[in-house]
């Protein structure tokens, strides 16, 4: 009888991975926010948290990066104000209905290729013999599916927090958050069925295979080669959908004070901002997986290189493995600059314009784009 337990072990490991990196993303932007925007206006930035080495006077800055754990302190350590008339279900629930889902949509992402933990580590090799993981906590078949699924439900939360806080201002945040969601989703699955008709899969593990491989024998076969232009609707509306700058009108302090979320104060306050910078994390991720080739660097396959040329270098899966986590890792670092950077360059749209941009102009050209796509694959006959 072949015991599950070797499987259940790197479940529990891949899932503390997944949990662990994410909350260190989420902690980690709130202090390269800070200090991005510092740099972009010539600042200095945070600098004013530090750590004292006890019986000396050294005091430990490091950047700033005390900063995020002081706020987190304070967020834990701060009474928690209700407002006076409120629905207590709904009130209490909003912030995990919006915290959790950003996480449970990583659930779907690869972060490395195929293991086989009695090969990486002989000593393990009469517990799991020749097992093979893909690095992946749930590997589904319809796993885009799954992701738009989860995204959905986060707005959920917003609109249930503005409504049950009996706030004028937190019920139109939520009404904008809800309106926000059903614009830009919208354009997300569009932008995401012309790659489905590339690669012919929703499985996001077999789309990062698939861009192991090249175009014309030079180019790798990555999505943002195949869809330029749904790489660009689909990072716009993914930023929508997290509600950042310029897209964050659910939550404009100029206008709704702090829109769905303006009667939480403490940790529920915390969970809604926590998981905001999460989903800047989990945007990264889905991105590299479905246009920058996932965890593998160019001509990179589970097996090693492949040049074009035909030149191929192996790997051990002591060097693979590593390699492939590292570079999953510095590709969502990359993109988290990057949304950051769009969150401190363009000015807050006005309401009108968020919704016009999304169905005057981003929804149309998702449609041309996913015409175009579907023509050119059947004159070339890859159509299925």
């Amino acid at each position: 009888m072949t015991s599950i337990w070797p499987d259940v072990v790197v479940s529990i490991v891949f899932i503390t991975y997944a949990i662990v990196m994410l909350l260190s993303f989420g902690g980690l932007l709130t202090w390269v926010e800070r200090k991005q925007s510092a740099v972009m206006a010539d600042r200095v930035g945070a600098n004013r948290a530090y750590l004292r080495i006890p019986f000396t006077n050294i005091k430990l800055v490091w950047l700033g990066l005390f900063h995020g754990m002081a706020d987190g302190l304070k967020m834990l350590l701060k009474e928690n104000f209700k407002p006076r008339t409120h629905d207590t279900v709904g009130y209490f629930l909003a912030p995990f209905i919006v915290f959790t889902p950003v996480l449970l949509v990583f659930a779907v992402v690869p972060f490395g290729g195929t293991i086989v933990p009695g090969h990486l580590l002989p000593v393990l090799a009469s517990w799991f013999g020749d097992r093979a993981y893909p690095m992946q906590i749930a590997t589904l078949d319809g796993g885009l599916l799954i992701v738009f699924a989860f995204s959905s439900v986060g707005i959920i939360g917003a609109m249930l927090a503005g409504w049950a806080s009996e706030n004028k201002f937190s019920l139109l945040g939520g009404l904008r958050a809800g309106s926000q969601m059903i614009s830009y989703e919208l354009v997300m699955a569009l932008t995401v069925l012309g790659l489905i008709l590339v690669y012919g899969t929703l499985d996001l593990g077999a789309i990062v295979r698939q861009q192991s491989g090249t175009i014309g024998g030079v180019l790798p076969a990555w999505g943002i080669f195949y869809q330029p232009l749904a790489a660009v609707l689909f990072l716009t509306a993914a930023i929508a959908e997290n509600k950042r700058i310029p897209f964050d009108l659910p939550e404009a302090e100029s206008e709704l004070i702090a829109g769905y979320f303006t009667e939480y104060s403490a940790m529920k306050l915390g969970l809604f901002m926590f998981s905001e910078f999460i989903q800047i994390a989990v945007v990264g991720a889905l991105f590299a997986t479905l246009f920058l080739g996932g965890y593998n660097l160019p001509y990179m396959t589970d097996a090693g290189f492949t040049f074009p040329g035909g030149r191929a270098v192996e790997l051990s899966q002591a060097v693979r493995v590593p390699l492939q986590l590292l570079t999953f890792l510095g590709k969502v670092a990359f993109l988290c600059v990057v949304q950051i950077q769009i969150r401190w360059t363009l000015p807050r749209f006005r309401y009108d314009q968020m919704l016009g941009l999304s169905w005057k102009l981003l929804l149309p050209v998702s449609l041309a784009n996913l015409a175009v796509t579907v023509v050119v694959r059947w004159l070339t006959g890859s159509a299925s």
